[in-house]
């Protein structure tokens, strides 16, 4: 929803309710949650409950993680499920490392942009058939469970299988969301069938079941990863496609793995910010964060014009590489090294104008928006930590749900460009562009934060600021996710199409930012809208170092919850 600027400007400048009573800070919502043998933030409260319920089994963080994203499949399916894509960074202690997966899954191999273009389709459709890419996310799990794992699967999925067969009550901002999906999404075989009551979407409150997707899940905590991707529930999935004008097969799902990766890492004023490299856009932020190391954000002050403008103007150029640069690597590798190092950074920094906001932006030269999504984060008394993003992409995904199964198919497969030449341009075989990205501090070479920020594009925008917040500002795990964000729209998209730039694009500010700002930044030839979902939502774990102590934080804007034992 978009208002008027000077309804805008009233709202943005209204003063916050909420106040932490020690630190008066005004967007303060909560206190952090402390605890000592282990710690779980969620999007929602159940699935945080579970999470710490497996961990007093005997449960490692992985397994903690597992549980939950598997809960959340079921009680918040518009934002992610097992029709869906995942990512990990997981500290070890043993091995005192982060190690990264990806979990993203690939285009159907039967399916070619000759065949998109015979359709006369110059983008691929945001819903529907031709949308889907394999799931990894059950993949991901095995392959998480199988390194860091300590109770059995069947233990593991057993929380969600029991929430499926016997119903939870809904929560209220997953009911906002699913009430949007049911007009766009009924149309799709198999979800009104699915996902609605009588037609409808749940309420809040409401007692929601989903008997299909217990059925599934037990029989993937019984026959293992296989039993998804290669058993009676691929061959489900391949008739259902077949016989609905799609593409995907059970041989797509037999041939999919993901990959453990590297994390990727800048050193910001001391502290080293990780994320996974591409085909996902999680080193956007540290480019952002490269770009901003330049200024003394500190002396600038959280909430000034100054530091808003600096950031949207580090943002514009990151998002430029972005568009010119992440894809596959296994079909367009990017320059990750040089689009990180601080020498690329300082070379951009001289692009930022004080005076005036940027129109138009280039992609630097290698010396050779809406998304739905859970992030959550678990810790357990061993040190081990997790870092877990898992996502649908657009809503609750492409709509469509094979019969009997109880979950959607992601639509992933919009992001590909139907452009010859473009690194992310669509080929059989291939990941898309992705945008979910969970992300990790460390601290002399020990963990310190593990966080997340869900949110389409805002997820980059809302990682750096986490940071700045943390580092700069000197806000606690809490005041960190709080506090106004900021997002700004109209860069190139990662299809390389250009956006109307509407003369520099769109600045959205959180209520809370001051008159002054708004006013300044107009002058300065930014365009301020107020727009209500654009943020995206947070979770973190902190760790001390010398005594082992979590913080927990969960994302006001949602219906989550930190808990701790």
């Amino acid at each position: 929803m978009r208002l008027p600027t000077a309804v805008a400007l009233l709202l943005a400048c209204a003063p916050a309710l909420a106040a932490d009573r020690l630190t008066d800070a005004p967007f303060a919502t909560r206190s952090e949650v402390y605890a000592v043998h282990g710690m779980a933030a969620t999007s929602q409260p159940l699935a945080t409950q579970v999470a710490l319920d497996v961990l007093k089994a005997g449960g490692s963080a992985v397994d903690a993680a597992i549980a939950a994203n598997a809960a959340l499949g079921l009680m918040e399916p518009t934002g992610n499920g097992i029709g869906g894509d995942l990512y990990a960074i997981v500290w070890d202690p043993k091995s005192g490392k982060l190690h990264g997966y990806n979990g993203s899954g690939r285009s159907p191999a039967s399916l070619t942009l000759a065949e998109f273009q015979r359709r006369g389709l110059t983008e691929v459709p945001p819903r529907g058939p031709l949308s889907v890419t394999v799931p990894g996310a059950v993949d991901g799990w095995f392959a998480l469970h199988g390194r860091f794992g300590k109770l059995p699967m069947k233990r593991v999925l057993a929380p969600a299988i029991g929430y499926a067969r016997e119903g939870f009550p809904l929560s209220d901002v997953i009911a906002h969301y699913w009430r949007l999906s049911v007009p766009r999404l009924s149309p799709f075989p198999g979800f009104k069938q699915q996902f609605t009551i009588d037609g409808r979407a749940p309420r809040t409150g409401e007692i929601w079941k989903n008997p299909n997707l217990a059925g599934t899940l037990e029989a993937i905590a019984k026959g293992g990863r296989d039993a998804f991707y290669k058993g009676a529930i691929a061959r489900t999935i391949g008739a259902f496609f077949k016989a609905n004008d799609g593409f995907l097969t059970a041989e797509d799902l037999a041939a999919h793995r993901g990959e453990w990766v590297e994390p990727v890492s800048t050193n910001y004023r001391g502290y080293d910010v990780w994320e996974l490299p591409p085909n996902g856009q999680g080193i956007a932020a540290l480019q952002i964060l490269n770009i901003l190391e330049g200024y003394d954000l500190k002396s600038l002050g959280y909430g000034s014009p100054e530091y808003v403008h600096l950031f949207v103007e580090a943002k514009k150029l990151a998002f430029e590489d972005r568009a010119r640069f992440y894809a596959d690597p296994a079909f367009s590798p990017a320059p990750v090294a040089w689009l990180i190092s601080k020498d690329y950074a300082a070379e951009r920094r001289k692009l930022i104008s004080m005076e005036r906001a940027a129109r138009t932006v280039e992609a630097g030269h290698p010396p050779l928006e809406e998304g739905d999504t859970i992030y959550l984060t678990t810790a357990d008394a061993s040190g081990m930590m997790v870092s877990l993003i898992q996502s649908n992409f657009r809503g609750m995904g492409s709509g469509m749900a094979p019969p009997g199964l109880g979950f959607i198919l992601q639509n992933r497969g919009e992001q590909f460009v139907l452009k010859e030449g473009h690194p992310n341009s669509f080929a059989p075989g291939k990941r898309p562009f992705h945008t979910i990205i969970p992300a990790f501090i460390t601290r002399d070479g020990k963990p310190w934060i593990s966080f997340g920020l869900m949110g389409g594009a805002m997820q980059p925008q809302g990682h750096a600021q986490i940071v700045i917040n943390l580092v700069d500002f000197g806000m606690n795990l809490q005041e960190a996710g709080d506090a106004p964000r900021i997002h700004h729209d109209g860069s190139t998209e990662p299809a390389g199409q250009a956006l109307p730039m509407n003369d520099g694009g769109v600045v959205n500010l959180e209520h809370g930012f001051p008159a002054l700002t708004i006013r300044t930044l107009m002058r300065k030839g930014h365009v301020i809208e107020f727009a209500d979902g654009p943020y995206g939502g947070y979770q973190a774990i902190r760790r001390d170092p010398v005594t082992g102590v979590y913080a927990g934080a969960s994302e006001s804007r949602k219906d989550g919850q930190a808990g701790g034992y």
